[in-house]
C-alpha cells in the first residue's frame, strides 16, 4: 500500500486544504452552475461550460487530498534518533563551489517549500543528501553535479 510520508504541520496543511475545497469553492462552483443553468440554452453557454469543467478539477483535487490524507504516514522529525539523513532531517550543507551554506528541512512532497527551507524528500537534492552523515561530501545531480559538504543533521 502506498504510504505519503509528512509532518504533522503537513498532514494539518493537507486537512485544511481538503476543508476549503469542500466547505467554500465546492458550493461556490454549484452555485455558479446554478447560475449558469439559468441563462437558458446549455449547449452555447461558456459560463456552464467552464463551471463544470472547474468543478471536475476541484472533484478530482478533493479525492486526491482524500487519498493522501487517508494513507498518510505522520512522522515526528523529533523522535527520530539518527545522524545519517533521511525524511524530517534539518541538514545544513555548504556547496564547495560557492561555500555557500544553506538549512532545508527534508519533508513530504506536499509541505515542501523551498522559500521557507523544506524541500521534498522527492527532490534530487533530498534525494541526492538520504543515507549521509555530517563530514560527507556528496555529489548531486546527473548531467553536471555539483559538490556539497554536509555540515549538521538533526531531528527537531
Amino acid at each position: 500500500m502506498e504510504s505519503f510520508p509528512m509532518t504533522q504541520k503537513g498532514y494539518e496543511k493537507l486537512k485544511a486544504k481538503l476543508d476549503y475545497l469542500k466547505k467554500v469553492r465546492r458550493p461556490e462552483i454549484i452555485k455558479a452552475i446554478e447560475e449558469a443553468r439559468a441563462h437558458g440554452d446549455l449547449s452555447e453557454n461558456a459560463e456552464y461550460e467552464a463551471a463544470k469543467h472547474e468543478q471536475g478539477l476541484i472533484e478530482a483535487r478533493i479525492r486526491e487530498l482524500e487519498y493522501k490524507l487517508a494513507h498518510a504516514e505522520v512522522i515526528d522529525p523529533s523522535t527520530i534518533e539518527s545522524d545519517e539523513v533521511m525524511f524530517g532531517a534539518t541538514v545544513t550543507i555548504r556547496d564547495a563551489e560557492t561555500g555557500r551554506v544553506k538549512t532545508y528541512k527534508i519533508v513530504g512532497s506536499d509541505e515542501a517549500d523551498p522559500q521557507d527551507g523544506t524541500i521534498s524528500i522527492n527532490s534530487p537534492l533530498a534525494r541526492g543528501l538520504i543515507g549521509f552523515k555530517a563530514g560527507d561530501s556528496v555529489l548531486i545531480g546527473d548531467d553536471d553535479p555539483r559538490e556539497f559538504e554536509i555540515l549538521e543533521v538533526k531531528y527537531i
